[in-house]
């Protein structure tokens, strides 16, 4: 693969964040996607500078204010820290932090449209139509019909006033040519596609205000006290409003030509369109590239809020640790397309990559290392064709990620980093240096050398994407951060290196069947196996059969314990396999006068049809526990072994409620 050359400056940014919002997984991948690529550019000898804010004016935020009885700027002060603090706790620290309701970028945005407005490209004019508070924003017949609301509908409403409007549509031409003219201005193709296609209708004139008497938050037009600017024309301009706060023109012209907007698909028209007039008519030159990403879904649809389904990234970091989350993020979205959600894909790639292929190499290398080296990096010997081949990989390696970078396509560059630690891998058992040491010491000094240099390289190339980690690594490794360096051989031979820890161990996930059926009612001691293993005892169904054999142990409890236990019997009324399970069943019973509601992971053995009417024995005492989010009060018994599975059903007809002793 050819090698680009890369631009000397590279300028990223993420959308402005809503204020309003909670952080959820959309807002930590677009930002730590920039954080990433800003890493890897660093890396690469580049002068990097990374920007995210929040966007803080607009019609929601006044109406949150007036709730809480305090005034939008002081909602937005207590907001804010919020998204402040995600980022400090996943390792992203920006080069700047806008909020649009700072006096640097009001002047600009102030500036911008006054600009615009004594060169004839505002008027003014009464405007009608539908307007949708959430977005605030006025709709076509089209959106209303896509969107699906009816003129009933509470999210719409119909305003007749005037407004201020931008000569948007005196820039289509241009605008399409400027796109066919520069293949990289809006990436990928798909999304270039979609702009031209909106293209091909007129193009309208943007309407930028709101008049004070319905929306008083937001930057006063500097041409008319009585309104104020439409807070998308105010948000976009964040882009430059810091440069040209921090030096003006010549601090603008500096990180302009090699920007990057990281946006999500679902904002590509006002930043593909409204963003690049306004620039135009205000007399700037464009972003280098529009890269529009795609959504990450769940269970095949959209996150949000309304449905319930938001995946959020603290919950996640604390659970799985800051830069195995991050990993996962950057790994399994190809950007330009959507990506599915799952906590067991981020479970298994946190296994099969991190804790398979790269750490437990490196725990095996320092070992080595420690024992027949006393942790000191040797001298390299003579290299043999492995070792040639290894190096080659190498120097491949690294080209190969600085163009995959590039062409922002990280989630290959991962790849191609992980198959050079995969390569190392096979060459320690083509090596076999735990063999050579009994033998041929210089021989095992050249083969662990060559090893902890592909994890020096590997570090580097990976430093953008799990910084702490690689922090760690290079502790262990006895290097200091000026090693992370983008050529080979350079790994200083003495070096002492440290007691190996474990990088990242290795993860576990459960399914809510799956903890149910690993989490007993009953709390036993175990004791040393007896002389002849236990046969196969009853046990709630959707927990553990009580099995010596399985376990290593009899389980023996006094009958004072198994007093506690509340056996009865149950009439099942109603049973349901509950949705988008394999295993769980939902099942009505009979206690005797009181009805129950349990969940049980029986649905793999029984169908509804056969447990209707079927009398069973339930542990009636447990506490209650959620299962997908229904509640299950009890649990049936059942007997299992390898092959078979049975709930345990009466001889005779026992009423309902019974006690079982």
């Amino acid at each position: 693969m050819t090698e680009p050359t890369p631009p000397s400056r590279f300028y990223v940014t993420t959308p402005i964040y809503y204020v309003n919002d909670e952080a959820h997984i959309g807002h930590a991948y677009t930002t730590t996607l920039a954080d990433v690529l800003r890493g890897y550019h660093r890396i690469m000898g580049e002068e990097t500078f990374f920007l995210t804010g929040l966007d803080e004016h607009g019609q929601k935020v006044q109406q949150a204010a007036d709730k809480l009885g305090i005034t939008p700027q002081e909602h937005c002060d207590r907001m804010a820290p919020r998204f402040q603090a995600l980022w400090e706790k996943m390792g992203i620290v920006p080069d700047d932090f806008v909020r649009t309701t700072e006096p640097r970028h009001k002047a600009i945005v102030t500036d911008i449209l006054q600009r615009i407005w004594d060169k004839g490209l505002i008027y003014d004019a009464t405007y009608e139509g539908w307007y949708e508070v959430s977005e605030e924003r006025f709709l076509t017949d089209k959106e209303i019909e896509e969107k699906g609301y009816t003129k009933d509908s509470p999210e719409i409403s119909f305003i007749k006033e005037k407004n201020y409007f931008f000569k948007m549509s005196a820039y289509q031409d241009w605008l399409i040519e400027h796109i066919q003219s520069h293949p990289d201005f809006i990436r990928p193709e798909s999304r270039k596609n979609e702009i031209l296609g909106f293209l091909r209708q007129p193009l309208g004139d943007l309407c930028i205000s709101r008049p004070k008497s319905r929306l008083s938050w937001g930057i006063e037009l500097p041409f008319d006290k009585d309104y104020v600017t439409y807070v998308w024309f105010d948000a976009l301009i964040n882009y430059i409003s810091v440069h040209l706060d921090r030096g003006g023109e010549a601090e603008l012209q500096k990180w302009w030509p090699n920007s990057l907007h990281l946006i999500g698909k679902d904002i590509l028209t006002t930043h593909c369109v409204y963003w690049t007039t306004m620039l135009q008519a205000a007399g700037y030159t464009q972003p280098k590239t529009i890269l529009a990403h795609g959504w990450w879904l769940l269970d095949s649809a959209k996150m949000s809020k309304s449905k319930g389904n938001v995946v959020k990234p603290l919950d996640l970091m604390d659970k799985y640790g800051v830069d195995a989350f991050r990993y996962f993020l950057i790994r399994d979205m190809t950007l330009g397309l959507d990506s599915n959600f799952s906590e067991k894909a981020l479970v298994e790639r946190i296994n099969s990559d991190l804790a398979n292929d790269f750490g437990n190499l490196l725990n095996r290398t320092l070992n080595l290392l420690k024992r027949n080296f006393e942790g000191v990096i040797p001298s390299p010997g003579e290299k043999g064709e492995l070792e040639i081949e290894l190096e080659t990989l190498g120097q491949q390696t690294i080209a190969n990620v600085k163009a995959l970078v590039l062409d922002f396509k990280l989630h290959a560059a991962l790849e191609d980093t992980l198959q050079l630690v995969r390569r190392a891998n096979k060459y320690m058992e083509q090596t076999a240096p735990w063999k050579t040491a009994k033998t041929d010491l210089p021989r095992t000094g050249t083969i662990l050398w060559h090893v902890l240099e592909i994890f020096r390289l590997a570090a580097a190339l990976l430093a953008p994407v799990i910084p702490g980690k690689i922090a760690d690594l290079l502790d262990q490794l006895g290097l200091e951060p000026s090693a992370l360096k983008l050529e080979w051989g350079i790994l200083p031979p003495g070096t002492q290196t440290h007691e190996p820890r474990v990088l990242f161990p290795r993860q576990e996930f459960k399914t809510e069947e799956e903890k149910m059926l690993t989490e007993s009612p009953i709390e036993t001691t175990p004791t040393p196996p007896a002389a002849t293993p236990a046969a196969t005892n009853p046990s709630p169904a959707g927990s553990p059969a009580v099995n010596a054999e399985e376990n290593g142990a009899n389980l023996l409890i006094g009958i004072e314990d198994f007093a506690k236990v509340e056996l009865r019997v149950a009439q099942i009324q109603e049973a349901e396999r509950v949705p988008k399970t394999d295993k769980l069943m939902r099942l009505i019973v009979d206690l005797g006068g009181e009805t129950r509601q349990i969940v049980a992971g029986i649905a793999a053995f029984y169908s509804p049809e056969q447990l209707l009417g079927k009398k069973v024995i339930v542990v009636a005492n447990l506490k209650p526990a959620k299962l997908r989010g229904l509640e299950s009060r009890g649990m049936l018994l059942a007997a299992k072994n390898e092959t078979q599975f049975s709930i345990l059903t009466l001889l005779d007809d026992v009423a309902p409620g019974a006690r079982v002793s």
